[in-house]
C-alpha cells in the first residue's frame, strides 16, 4: 500500500508524507508556482517531451548501457548489472535534469540561470544545458569544494559559466545552495535556479525525479531483455538523492524489488564526521524543505564530513525520507575507506573508475550481497565517472602525483 501510493506523491502541497513542503521566503512563493504550473504544462506538452527527449538521446548519448560486471558477479556468486550513467554527456547523471530544467526555463521566458554545485558535476551539465541553450550561467560552489574539484571548475569555465566562490560556513555544498537562493531571492523576475537534487521546496524534489526517472525505465526495460524478469535489488549512492531516486522510482510498485541507498559515513560516527542523515540525523526544516537534517538538539545545522564532494550535503530529499520510514528502501552508510575500497574495486575488476559518489555503492557491495540470495540480480547505478576524483583520491591516499 505504502509504494502504491508513493507514485502519486508528492501531494498537491509538495508533501510526501511529513516531508517536503515549501519553506521559503514570501518572494519565492510565486516563482515556485509559476514553475510549478509550467512544469505541470509541460508534462501535458507532446511538443516538450519530443524536445527533451530528443536532446537526451542525440546530445547527452542515451540510452546509457545496462552492463553486465562478469567478475564482480563471479567474485559475489550474484548477478550484478552497471546501470552506465557515467557514459552520459559530461560524465553524469545531471545532465538528464539541467536539460529538462533549462527548457522549462526557456518556457518560463527566464534568460539567466543559477545553480549550486559539490562535487562539481551538476554545475558542469548546468553550464553544458545553458551554452547549448543560449542561457547565462552563474554557478555557486564551496572554495573547499573548488579545490577538490578543480578540473570541474574550469570545465564550467571553458563553457562559459561565472563560478562564484562560497567562502562561509564549511566552504562546501549546503554553503553553496545558501548563496543561490540568496541570489534567487534578489533576482527571482530574471533568473530561474536549477536546483540539481531531489530536494529543497516544492516542485523541485518532484521535478527532478521526474527528469532523472530515465535512468529507472532505461534500466527496467534492458534488464527484461536481458534476464527475463525484474531485479531483485537496486543500490546507488544518496546525497540530496538525484541518481538514486532516478532509479527507484519506476520500479517503485514493484515490491519484490528492494531498494538500497549508500550514504556518506565519513570517518567517524560523531555530527561533523559523516553525512549520513538517516544514521544520526532527526526530523527538520533546512532549505526550503521538512527532511531528516543532521543537526544539534538545539535545531542548529551541523557541518558535515565525507571524502566524496557530492554527498557532502546535512539532509536527503523528501521522497528518500518518505520511503526509509515507509520501510520501502534501506539507507545504510559507507565510510570514506569502504568508498576508497569500492573505488579500487570497480577500476580493477570491471576497468571502470567511478565518481567518488557512486564508489560509495559500491564499496558496501560485500555488505548487500549479504542481503541477497546466491543468483540474485542486483543493478548498481554507476552514476558519474572518477575522472574528477583521480587527484583527490591520490592526495588522500598520499600518493604524490
Amino acid at each position: 500500500m505504502a509504494a502504491a501510493r508513493a507514485v502519486n506523491l508528492p501531494d498537491a502541497a509538495g508533501r510526501f508524507g511529513r516531508y517536503g513542503g515549501r519553506y521559503v521566503p514570501e518572494t519565492l512563493i510565486p516563482a515556485l508556482d509559476e514553475i510549478t504550473a509550467a512544469y505541470q504544462a509541460t508534462k501535458r506538452d507532446p511538443t516538450f517531451k519530443k524536445a527533451f527527449f530528443e536532446l537526451l538521446h542525440d546530445y547527452v548519448g542515451r540510452p546509457t548501457p545496462l552492463t553486465y560486471a562478469a567478475k564482480l558477479s563471479d567474485r559475489y556468486k550474484r548477478k550484478i548489472y552497471l546501470k552506465r550513467e557515467d557514459l552520459n554527456h559530461t560524465g553524469a547523471h545531471k545532465i538528464n535534469n539541467a536539460i529538462g530544467q533549462g527548457l522549462l526555463a526557456l518556457r518560463l521566458k527566464k534568460k539567466r540561470i543559477i545553480a549550486e554545485t559539490g562535487a562539481g558535476q551538476h554545475g558542469v551539465a548546468t553550464a553544458t544545458a545553458c551554452a547549448l541553450l543560449g542561457l547565462k550561467c552563474h554557478i555557486y560552489m564551496g572554495t573547499e569544494d573548488m579545490r577538490r574539484q578543480q578540473p570541474n571548475v574550469f570545465r564550467m569555465r571553458l563553457l562559459g559559466a561565472e563560478v562564484i566562490g562560497v567562502t562561509s560556513g564549511t566552504c562546501t555544498l549546503k554553503d553553496a545552495v545558501n548563496e543561490a537562493l540568496r541570489d534567487w531571492v534578489t533576482n527571482v523576475e530574471s533568473t530561474h535556479y536549477i536546483l540539481g537534487s531531489a530536494l529543497g521546496p516544492h516542485p523541485f524534489p518532484m521535478m527532478v525525479r521526474d527528469f532523472q526517472s530515465v535512468i529507472g525505465r532505461e534500466a527496467r526495460k534492458q534488464i527484461l531483455k536481458k534476464e527475463g524478469r525484474l531485479p531483485d535489488l537496486l543500490l546507488a549512492c544518496v546525497g540530496g538523492g538525484s541518481n538514486s531516486i532516478g532509479l527507484f522510482h519506476p520500479f517503485l510498485r514493484d515490491t519484490s524489488v528492494r531498494f538500497i541507498g549508500a550514504e556518506a559515513g565519513g570517518r567517524g560516527s560523531a555530527l561533523g564526521e559523516h553525512a549520513a542523515r538517516f544514521d544520526g540525523g532527526t526530523f527538520g526544516v533546512f532549505q526550503g524543505m521538512a527532511s531528516y537534517v543532521l543537526q544539534n538538539t538545539d535545531g542548529q545545522v551541523m557541518g558535515t564530513h565525507s571524502v566524496s564532494a557530492g554527498l557532502d550535503y546535512a539532509s536527503v530529499g523528501p521522497e528518500h525520507a518518505w520511503m526509509r520510514d515507509t520501510k520501502r528502501a534501506e539507507y545504510i552508510r559507507c565510510s570514506d575507506d569502504q568508498a576508497l575500497a569500492g573505488l579500487h574495486l570497480l577500476s580493477e575488476s570491471e576497468g571502470i573508475i567511478p565518481a567518488l559518489e557512486s564508489a560509495h555503492a559500491i564499496g558496501v557491495l560485500p555488505e548487500v550481497v549479504k542481503k541477497t540470495q546466491n543468483g540474485a540480480i542486483i543493478i548498481i547505478n554507476v552514476s558519474g565517472r572518477g575522472d574528477k576524483d583521480v587527484a583527490e583520491v591520490a592526495r588522500f591516499e598520499g600518493v604524490k602525483l
